[in-house]
């Protein structure tokens, strides 16, 4: 594999205590060489890309200034973090970034003690560092720093707003540093972007608060009267500025800032400062996001998030195959969507920070007043929808899998005890690959079978997805989940008519005498695939595509129980309490005997790797399905 080389400074850093010992004017030398060594890797390696080149400066002070990794560092969603893995003993296993057995995407407390928080979904960061920063006062460790780095995306999400509030009551050593670009994956939305945005480009404001630095930055030295007295003055200057109070101050928390996140050596000195400052404080920090790479500087942002691999020389993104691709599914609801929404005026679309990801920006563009982009805010996703269902709007819901788990609530009280016509399309199910566990869709089959009123299907594959999008819009479906994997399936006719199909009933892909394969959702396919093997070998194997977990398709199942003593059940999603489960629960409720196999994810959280890798891992991939078959029809054969 090929070894990366590092820049002359960064080569000698294997931990922060090394960059401790350079000096301040080595600081840009050394942010130029890790934002030179991210770019080099990840162009051919792939990876999240812009957000990591945004914090570069941002990193380097910080590991510069605290005493990592005592002092305990969270970082926001791990988007931003691959300098600070670089920089804390990663440097010469980062090629293996994302990798199958390789190193996280993500920081990850069993990769490194300098991980101290595992973060994949946003807005965590400072609950958890005010978790730690309490720890540390009550073990009497008054002398630790705990720092959060926040997206300004992330400061969407509910659970901030819940760190915020309770943060500004305790009186911890607790530093938020709002990491302010304007973007998450697409560009930032909401009232407080437009505040902060206000707050940044105050020329004003930007006057004075140079003022204030410098009152703050003598404090240490002047002892509990000046601080006070500079308090007040920070206080008197900022008010007439910003009106009465800073949102922050209002919340009990220091605010300082905006300053230039790309000024390694100011923030260095800002961030000296601020040790010596007590209780909970926010610096306001403005980057931008690809910052040192001019293709991510001057090009859609959105696509270099996480471009794959590209020609670092040129910026062109490579693709990997010339031929022609089945659409992704994700593509095949933002078409689909729009058709449906062309027809029923009451269908709208809802999506917190997905809209690139699930599609939607496709109806954005040409419905862009029956779109709503909520943040980063699942639960408000979910509960918004229910407000709009309950005046007779239709909304599809898009949220990844892994994100609906941060809105159970709200799907359970707010939608399906009032059994309202919402529609989940629940996009990424399943393995994702390369995020990993953080990411990876493997539960809301099992979590959504159990919830009254909640219609749970997943397609084989893109028509069938379109004819469920059909469906669901029907009158009076109640609530209604749709599931469907990330990447492509099999080409489709756009021109074919949308069929109905009925609640709650499964099809027969091939009739069959020896064994039954009974599948769900995209796992299907790998059955189709494994019965060009049995036909060739004269095996006479049975496949029905459930289509539904939830109503499962009772009539069927009699059928298929009543004649197959061997039964297979596959599925991409936890094996405790899914489709499986439901299928085996049906077997003992009406004292069935056969024998039942159940292949998916077991009871454990799965790495990141390719899809291959992972369908591999878990034994549910093409050969495992034969595999299995093979053993079902030997014992069969030896019972006869």
């Amino acid at each position: 594999m090929k070894k990366y080389t590092s820049g002359p400074l960064l080569s000698k850093i294997n931990f922060p205590s090394d960059l401790r010992k350079l000096s301040k004017k080595d600081l840009p030398k050394i942010s130029k060489e890790l934002r030179q060594f991210i770019i080099d890797v990840v162009s051919e390696k792939g990876g999240h890309f812009g957000a990591s080149l945004g914090v570069v400066e941002l990193t380097v002070a910080i590991h510069r200034v605290f005493n990592t990794p005592e002092d305990q560092l969270v970082w926001d969603v791990g988007h931003q973090a691959y300098g600070h893995k670089i920089l804390t003993g990663r440097r010469d296993e980062f090629h293996t970034n994302r990798m199958y057995n390789g190193i996280s995407g993500f920081p990850k407390r069993s990769e490194s003690v300098y991980d101290t928080f595992g973060v994949g979904h946003a807005s965590t960061s400072i609950s958890a560092a005010l978790g730690m920063s309490l720890a540390s006062e009550l073990k009497k460790d008054k002398n630790k720093q705990h720092i959060a780095v926040i997206g300004d995306g992330s400061m969407t999400g509910g659970i901030a707003f819940e760190g915020l509030n309770h943060a500004g009551m305790e009186d911890t050593n607790l530093l938020i540093i709002l990491n302010d670009n304007c973007m998450s994956i697409d560009p930032g939305v909401g009232a407080l972007k437009e505040y902060l945005t206000d707050i940044a480009t105050s020329k004003t404001y930007n006057r004075a608060k140079n003022k204030i630095w410098k009152i703050l930055g003598k404090i240490s030295k002047f002892g509990p009267n000046a601080q006070a007295v500079a308090q007040k003055v920070e206080g008197a200057i900022k008010s007439s500025i910003l009106g009465e109070s800073n949102y922050f101050e209002s919340l009990n928390f220091r605010y300082f800032g905006p300053i230039d996140g790309h000024d390694v050596e100011h923030l260095s000195d800002v961030l000296e400062d601020l040790k010596n400052i007590p209780g909970p404080k926010i610096l306001h920090c403005i980057t931008q996001k690809g910052k040192g790479y001019k293709p991510a500087e001057d090009g859609d942002t959105t696509k270099w998030h996480a471009p794959g691999i590209f020609n670092k020389e040129t910026g062109e993104i490579i693709t990997k195959s010339p031929i022609k691709n089945p659409p992704k599914y994700q593509d095949v609801f933002g078409e689909t969507i729009i058709e449906l929404a062309k027809e029923n005026d009451n269908i709208v679309g809802v999506t917190p920070a997905m809209l690139s990801g699930s599609s939607l920006n496709k109806m954005m563009e040409e419905m862009p007043h029956r779109v709503f982009d909520v943040g980063i805010a699942e639960q408000h996703s979910v509960t918004f929808s229910a407000g709009l269902a309950t005046q007779g709007m239709l909304p599809f819901c898009n949220i990844y899998s892994t994100f609906m788990q941060r809105a159970y609530d709200q799907v359970i009280h707010d939608v399906a005890l009032q059994n309202l016509d919402v529609i989940f399309c629940l996009d990424r199910g399943g393995f994702v690959g390369a995020d990993g566990a953080t990411h990876h869709g493997v539960f809301d089959l099992a979590y959504f079978r159990c919830i009254p009123n909640m219609i749970v299907s997943a397609p084989m594959n893109e028509q069938e997805l379109r004819n469920l999008m059909y469906t669901s819009q029907l009158p009076n479906k109640g609530p209604f989940s749709i599931r469907y994997p990330r990447g492509n399936g099999v080409m489709i006719d756009w021109e074919t008519p949308f069929e109905e199909i009925e609640i709650g009933k499964g099809r027969m892909v091939k009739d069959g005498e020896e064994v039954a394969i009974l599948s769900i959702g995209n796992t299907g396919n790998f059955v189709v695939e494994a019965q060009n093997s049995f036909d060739k070998e004269g095996l006479d194997i049975s496949h029905f595509d459930m289509r539904f977990v939830k109503p499962i398709d009772k009539d069927l199942l009699h059928t298929i129980f009543q004649k197959f003593d061997k039964i297979i059940t596959i599925e991409d999603g936890c094996l405790q309490g899914g489709f499986g489960s439901a299928v085996i629960e049906f077997m003992a409720d009406n004292k069935y005997k056969s024998e039942v196999i159940r292949l998916g994810i077991p009871d454990e959280f799965i790495n990141h790797g390719t899809q291959e890798d992972l369908y591999a891992e878990c034994c549910f991939d093409v050969k495992a399905i034969k595999e299995t078959v093979y053993k079902l029809i030997s014992r069969k054969a030896q019972a006869v």
